[in-house]
């Protein structure tokens, strides 16, 4: 195998390949056509026909997940137990609650305590202390009123002011002089969107309130900064319940658990925000405006730490922006354009599943952890940007500054703060609209972001994952647990049986449909895999999986070519009651690292983490990889399943079915 066989490829437009409005979406469940008058084989004519696709069964995985590893029992195929015709086929869609189109923020997610919001960030100082990043702010008030006296005695130092008649701050030689309409219009754009970007990254930092600079995430001991409250000692805790609320008007949506929607902003957004840098790099170049931000010369050093004499001493330099930048503006400008912003794109890549899967020389060093840490601190970087920014803009001629940047003239007239003004009053009615609107409206945000992002997210799952990047001295020490518990009595009557009644339903567009024992499995050539898992809520852990791949299970049951998808069911339940579920283009499912898992680190799955059995499919974010199963469907199309958007999270938290990203 050399590739994967990826969604749109064989079916572009029609097997869920967009959001569009599901065209069987509906309130109440439909009930099933009727199957039986399907016809299935003869048990003897099968088995003889699965003795001749399964010689003897031979050692599949090495320790690095590549060949050479644990063998599964000897003996031929047909002296295995390899499961049993299906002689009646589940109704497990009628398990599923549909969804709504409208949030009651109340009810959302099963209900969520709301009272348990984000603090105060607070970084991680020695072993177990915390400092209240809230104290900066007194103290950097403290050491600017400290900078002002020092800088005030430098400045009447002699020496200093020799320096500063050397270096004035401003060097003009070779710069156009002016600033065009267009710098105005992609400034205002750059503005506006990075409002919308930098609440929902707020909220999604949220949905997994820690930051740590490590592979692992384990909680108080990698964890360097956090917003929420520390986790507390109780083995049934999940990262669902570790999520943390914003007020509304700060985050966007602003309610707990709402990383679905929060992404369609952030990432929707992020696509406009770099065509806009894309436009700007572009003009920048091609009128020769580059010479206003791109430091040409060495002395801009000097200037610039000349011109932090005079601010600190509160003589301040003449400003000319509309024929040049001083030293400092010249480096903060140039640092912004040409490394904070591809800095922030960087990083976000870091953090897709199918990226990190795929450059393990990368992302083993780097892994999506740092590089969310690292996202995190170009957003500070971005913060502290806008405050010095727009600061200096208001109290340095704030007229002409103005002018310059929203009027295109060189003057002090009112014309430029007026533009300003009518610009930050549809900024500030944007902020306000959004998070009642996406309230009101959240499958909008969800069609139109996947619009925006769903070609990047396909495009990704065209990476073809390998194995072998980890090892068992990789293995995560912690690995968070997630999803509502099969709390059912259909589940626990299994449990108590040890699963020896548990039988993995196999059907739809098949040749064969099939049931499987856990036995029945344990009898297919063994695989394993230590791969890194990825939730969507920015968690991430390292494990040794064993199980079966999916192309054995597909092997056998021989989906039909009209099968497009598989749709997996779950003893687990939705956070809003009905079965939960997910669907996963026919493609991803014969890759070598798609595998149906029944061991996890040498011993048997545990309950948390779905025992008996759990999809892994390493180009996805973990909501995807359904826990606790009990059924595989081959399907044409998933949209006449649930309320048509191909799972449970994307049906109830407007999640997006590609999350490559």
């Amino acid at each position: 195998m050399t590739g994967v066989r990826l969604a749109g490829a064989a079916n572009p437009a029609g097997a869920g390949a967009n959001f569009a409005r599901p065209r069987a979406a509906r309130r109440t469940p439909r009930p099933a056509a009727p199957r039986a008058a399907r016809s299935f084989p003869d048990p003897i004519q099968f088995i003889q026909v699965r003795s001749c696709i399964f010689g003897r069964v031979t050692n599949t995985v090495d320790s690095a997940g590549t060949g050479g590893g644990r063998a599964a029992p000897g003996g031929s195929a047909s002296a295995l137990a390899v499961g049993t015709p299906l002689t009646s086929i589940p109704d497990y869609r009628n398990e599923i609650h549909t969804a709504e189109d409208v949030i009651d923020v109340e009810a959302y997610g099963g209900g969520f305590d709301l009272t348990r919001r984000a603090t105060a960030p607070k970084l991680r100082v020695g072993r177990d202390r915390w400092f209240n990043l809230l104290w900066l702010i007194p103290i950097g008030f403290a050491l600017l009123i400290a900078g002002v006296a020092v800088g005030k005695g430098l400045h009447n130092m002699p020496a200093v002011q020799s320096f500063i008649q050397r270096y004035p701050g401003t060097d003009s030689a070779g710069v156009p002089p002016g600033l065009p309409a267009w710098i105005g219009w992609t400034h205002f754009f750059n503005l506006f969107m990075m409002m919308f970007i930098i609440r929902t990254g707020i909220q999604i930092l949220c949905d997994h309130p820690r930051l740590y600079f490590s592979r692992n995430a384990t909680p108080g001991k990698d964890e360097w900064l956090r917003v929420g409250p520390p986790v507390p000692d109780d083995e049934l805790w999940t990262a669902n319940a570790d999520t943390v609320a914003l007020p509304p008007q700060f985050g966007l949506p602003g309610f707990r658990h709402s990383i679905g929607l929060a992404r369609w902003w952030h990432l929707g957004v992020d696509v406009l925000w770099l065509l806009n840098g894309a436009v700007f790099y572009v003009l920048l170049f091609a009128t020769g405006q580059w010479r206003h931000i791109v430091p040409t010369s060495w002395d801009v050093f000097p200037n610039a730490a000349s011109v932090a004499v005079q601010y600190l001493s509160l003589d301040w330099p003449t400003d000319n922006g509309w024929v040049a930048y001083n030293g400092l503006q010249l480096l903060s400008y140039f640092t912004t354009v040409f490394i904070a912003a591809p800095a922030a794109l960087i990083t976000g890549l870091g953090m897709s599943p199918a990226l990190s899967q795929r450059v393990h020389w990368l992302s083993k060093r780097l892994s999506i952890q740092h590089a969310r840490s690292l996202h995190f601190l170009v957003l500070v970087y971005f913060l502290f940007f806008i405050l010095v920014h727009v600061t200096m803009v208001l109290t340095t001629s704030a007229l002409r500054n103005l002018n310059h940047m929203f009027a295109a003239r060189d003057d002090n007239s009112w014309i430029g703060f007026g533009i300003f003004s009518a610009a930050m009053v549809l900024t500030a009615i944007a902020w306000v609209w959004a998070t009642p609107f996406t309230i009101r409206h959240p499958r909008v945000v969800q069609r139109v972001g996947y619009a925006l992002v769903g070609p990047f997210q396909r495009m990704l799952e065209q990476l073809d994952p390998k194995p072998g990047a980890f090892t068992e001295k990789d293995i995560s020490p912690h690995h968070w647990r997630n999803g509502r518990l099969p709390e059912t009595v259909e589940y626990k009557e299994l449990e108590a049986n040890d699963f020896k009644d548990w039988r993995l339903k196999v059907y739809g567009l098949v040749e064969h449909p099939m049931e499987f024992s856990l036995e029945d499995l344990m009898a297919l050539p063994y695989h394993e895999q230590i791969s890194q898992h990825f939730c969507i809520q920015a968690w991430s852990g390292v494990a040794k999986w064993g199980g079966v791949q999916m192309k054995t299970i597909m092997d056998i049951v021989k989906p039909l070519p009209e099968a497009k998808w598989a749709v997996f069911y779950s003893m687990g339940l939705g956070a809003t009651g009905g079965i939960y579920y997910n669907a996963h283009h026919i493609g991803q499912m014969d890759h070598h690292m798609t595998m149906l898992a029944y061991k996890m680190n040498d011993q048997q799955l545990p309950y948390m983490h779905g025992r008996p059995l759990r999809l892994r499919n390493e180009l996805q974010h973990g909501f995807k990889l359904v826990k606790w199963i009990k059924g595989i469907e081959f399907v044409a199309d998933y949209r006449d399943i649930g309320s048509g958007y191909g799972g449970y999270s994307e049906d109830h938290k407007y999640f997006g079915r590609h999350q490559t990203l």
